[in-house]
């Protein structure tokens, strides 16, 4: 099958290189002009990880990945409230734990199609009509095609999903926060393989010391206005609003943004829909079923949807219908209950008060003691997600 792929983020080129693995032919289609690159670090593990080392990519993970040794969070003066090990978490993975930035885990798996994949860079869908010969899509700049089937990668804030499911406005759950990151070269505050955090009520501020001098900043706060400034002097205002009276590094923190033209700023929520499918359109990644920031795994999940999705295809042979009905089956619940749970995450996260920080700080300490931290820990990273086990070739 001609398959078109909307997104070339996470989802999209995991799809693509399963796709073409069983004998298929993606094409993937890319709103930015290049690979998008900025973004935010990622915890990677999970079933997600696991897809990637099918690929082949975990060596290369591990290379571009930080050995984060402690999560630190700090008082208003820098002094340390509480801090924890990473050693418990990779105790508890067995060692199938890495962090890097998203781009450059983005960047691996579009490698990893070794440019057998055409790739359509600058353009979006601009309509699809699906016909008894296939589905037929218009785009913003290029020549019209005709596909067996459409897929949605896209995100977020997924065209395919608009043009065939509806305005975002059905699915999307707003959970009443705001995220931002952005990167500074040469801020001279630094600890190296340490994530270091700061938290008032209803605001967070974190940052982690990256190579080159380069620190990542991470910037969530509770809002119960949805919308998201467009331009990028608005959303340093927005960030000023949130965070200029706050304590700790904050004032030289945004003082220095204004050396940063590249940031990511949006809303944190989830895409709740009934059907991720529709004739022969289908959506994978956060445009189906997006757990938001706060879940943890939302790239590992990404690759997993994507893994199982060609996987039901290829099962399915000459029923890609069936194939998309059984993917939607075997995906749906677990991607429901990970929903779930980070609904219920989200205040621990982000505390809502003085006292919440206080219970935070004091449960994240107890992750370095074994028993202890090895049963707070398999609550948070508990994966109830088996990989089937399809016929690779």
């Amino acid at each position: 099958m001609k398959v078109g792929i909307n997104g070339a983020g996470i989802a999209g080129p995991t799809l693509a290189y399963w796709l073409r693995h069983y004998g298929h032919e993606p094409v993937l289609v890319e709103q930015a002009p290049r690979l998008r690159s900025g973004g935010y670090v990622v915890d990677f593990w999970g079933a997600g990880y696991d897809v990637a080392s099918m690929m082949g990519l975990r060596p290369r993970l591990h290379e571009l990945g930080y050995d984060v040794e402690q999560v630190r969070f700090v008082g208003s003066e820098g002094q340390q409230c509480s801090a924890f090990s990473t050693d418990a978490i990779r105790r508890k993975l067995g060692g199938r734990f890495v962090s890097l930035k998203r781009s450059d885990l983005a960047a691996v798996i579009y490698a990893a199609l070794d440019g057998k994949v055409e790739t359509i860079f600058d353009d979006s869908i601009a309509m699809i009509d699906e016909g008894s010969a296939g589905v037929h899509v218009c785009f913003n700049r290029h020549g019209d095609e005709t596909f067996d089937l459409v897929v949605g990668a896209d995100g977020l804030h997924s065209r395919v999903r608009e043009l065939q499911f509806g305005p975002v406005d059905q699915f999307e759950v707003y959970l009443g926060y705001k995220a931002a990151a952005f990167e500074l070269q040469g801020y001279p505050l630094r600890d190296e393989r340490t994530y270091v955090s700061y938290a008032e009520p209803g605001r967070q501020i974190s940052r982690f010391s990256m190579g080159d001098g380069w620190t990542l900043f991470l910037l969530v706060y509770k809002d119960p206005n949805s919308d998201i400034p467009l331009t990028h002097v608005g959303r340093k205002k927005a960030l000023r609003d949130a965070f200029g009276d706050a304590g700790w590094e904050c004032p030289q923190i945004l003082k220095r943004m204004d050396d940063t033209e590249e940031m990511y700023f949006d809303r944190v929520s989830q895409i709740q829909m009934p059907s991720w499918t529709k004739g022969r359109t289908a959506l994978v990644g956060d445009a189906a079923a997006c757990v938001s920031l706060l879940a943890g795994e939302g790239s590992g999940l990404a690759m997993s949807e994507a893994f199982v999705l060609a996987g039901e295809l290829a099962r399915a042979q000459n029923n890609p219908l069936a194939g998309l009905a059984n993917y939607q089956t075997r995906m749906m619940p677990f991607l429901q209950d990970r929903q779930r749970a980070a609904r219920r995450f989200a205040s621990s996260f982000v505390p809502k008060s003085t006292f919440g920080i206080t219970v935070r700080n004091i449960i994240s300490s107890l992750f370095g003691f074994p028993v202890v931290g090895d049963f707070l820990l398999g609550r948070l990273l508990r994966s109830n997600l088996d990989l089937p086990r399809y016929d690779r070739g």
